[in-house]
């Protein structure tokens, strides 16, 4: 028996010394961040900072030139079944909905978990009405994507990553193709998640959302991490100039 005695944080996705080149370009600097389980972390910065680059390449949308990336203790392999089984265990939303156009509401939440969890189709049904119920539009089920507002199909993919039971959540600008009324009926249904113990890496520029639900702020610019604090620490006492320049601008516009 290790004598050891337990510590409260359980590291769930650990990015270490991670490098991506695109060609002479660097798109992300030698970065490191560990996302405990439990853990809200908000990834803001300005515009060609690296974050959905970041985001991209913890489910390996995005390969990286060099360093490790590991989601619970297993270290993201580069392609094939081992992948596809890691990747099953990493939702993914995106600023586009990405859902089936010619698929109903329920038939898009049901596809991963019959296709890959190999659910039974009437059992995988069930669970996506409760997940559908859950944030907010379980009547419209049986309607193609379009039949929706933007702000209803990203629920609806938020319901689709939930419906394979993933270990973290990850939100690549979830709510920047929105309108502005629908944004807040897509951060409610994330604020519910945090709530709920959800493990989740949000790229977002609602300050409002990283206020409210963030654990953690995670701020970049050029390619690297350059602080990252609790939400109330980083908002009032920035410490690096980039973020103070940051945040001002977006407090003056």
């Amino acid at each position: 028996m290790s004598s050891v005695p337990p510590t409260l944080s359980e590291p769930l996705v650990v990015v270490s010394d991670v490098q991506k080149h695109y060609g002479q370009f660097q798109a992300l600097k030698d970065i490191d961040l560990t996302v405990d389980r439990g853990e809200v972390v908000v990834v803001i910065g300005p515009s060609g900072s690296g974050k959905s680059t970041l985001c991209r390449t913890i489910n390996r949308l995005e390969t990286i030139t060099s360093g490790s990336i590991t989601i619970d203790g297993k270290e993201l392999p580069k392609e094939g079944k081992g992948l596809a089984e890691l990747r099953a265990d990493v939702g993914m939303v995106f600023q586009s909905f990405n859902l089936f156009a010619h698929l109903t509401i329920l038939e898009n939440v049901t596809l991963g978990p019959i296709k890959v969890r190999k659910m039974k189709k009437a059992d995988a049904e069930k669970e996506a009405r409760a997940l559908l119920e859950r944030v907010g539009v379980g009547h419209q089920a049986d309607k193609l994507p379009a039949q929706l507002s933007g702000g209803q199909q990203q629920r609806v993919a938020i319901a689709r990553a939930l419906a394979m039971k993933p270990k973290v959540m990850l939100f690549d600008e979830p709510t920047s193709a929105l309108d502005p009324e629908m944004i807040n009926e897509v951060l409610d249904v994330m604020i519910g998640l945090a709530k709920d113990g959800m493990t989740m890496i949000v790229v977002t520029h609602e300050m409002g959302f990283a206020r409210k639900a963030a654990n953690r702020v995670v701020f970049m610019a050029d390619g690297q991490i350059v602080e990252q604090a609790a939400p109330e620490d980083f908002f009032t006492r920035p410490e690096s100039d980039r973020a103070k320049d940051f945040l001002s601008k977006l407090i003056t516009h």
